[in-house]
């Protein structure tokens, strides 16, 4: 329930900035939208990395002869903590992507009433149309990234715990495979991200290239 109160204020919160920068900024949503997809894109981008780094500690640890056993646990206990914040911060960007853009197809689905000229009205509903499918590709890439994290970092953190529960030789040796399964669940999940990001900065690029469009006449 606490959570759900939060999710709620938080998106007021988002829509009273949104606003903000509109009246007071004079940014534009497709703007806002573009900002808003550079900063998932960012997020994703930091939290391959750390997905990476996760990879290598895992190919090495259990060949590690020099460091105990404790040490080996804080090293991935410690990784596993950053890609679970890099994961989190993942999902409230995108969350962040779809409002702002519901908000801007809305507004512009609602505004070609307005054009006068019915040429420049079809070239912008066509434009309005290929962004809703650069779009759709971009949220459908970005939630598969998103859902294939998460049983990634379930595995992840059952084999801290199972690690942090059983520090001894023996443990150590019974994760061996362990380790390897999710190194496998990891480098496909980076490839994932690698598509995920090319396809935000194509969407990007659409919408950039739609600010060009004539602005339609208020009657």
């Amino acid at each position: 329930m606490i959570n759900f109160i939060k999710a709620i204020l938080n998106k007021r919160l988002r829509k009273a900035y949104y606003q903000s920068r509109e009246s007071l900024l004079g940014h534009q949503k497709r703007d806002i939208v573009v900002m808003q997809v550079g900063q998932a894109c960012e997020s994703l981008k930091e939290s391959r990395d750390q997905f990476v780094d996760a990879l290598d500690k895992f190919k090495s640890i259990v060949n590690l002869q020099d460091s105990s056993l404790e040490q080996r646990y804080q090293q991935l206990k410690r990784r596993y903590d950053l890609c679970k914040g890099k994961a989190d911060q993942v999902s409230q960007r995108i969350q962040a992507v779809e409002e702002i853009s519901e908000a801007l197809f809305n507004e512009w689905e609602a505004e070609l009433a307005l054009y006068s000229n019915r040429a420049l009205k079809a070239r912008s509903q066509q434009q309005l149309k290929k962004s809703r499918q650069q779009y759709a590709r971009l949220l459908k890439a970005l939630q598969t990234a998103e859902t294939r994290m998460h049983p990634v970092l379930a595995a992840f953190q059952d084999q801290v715990l199972f690690l942090k529960h059983n520090l001894n030789a023996h443990a150590i040796a019974a994760l061996r495979h362990e380790f390897m399964e999710i190194g496998v669940d990891i480098s496909r999940l980076i490839e994932v991200m690698e598509k995920t990001i090319s396809e935000a900065s194509q969407f990007v690029a659409v919408l950039v290239e739609q600010k060009q469009l004539p602005a339609p006449v208020r009657k």
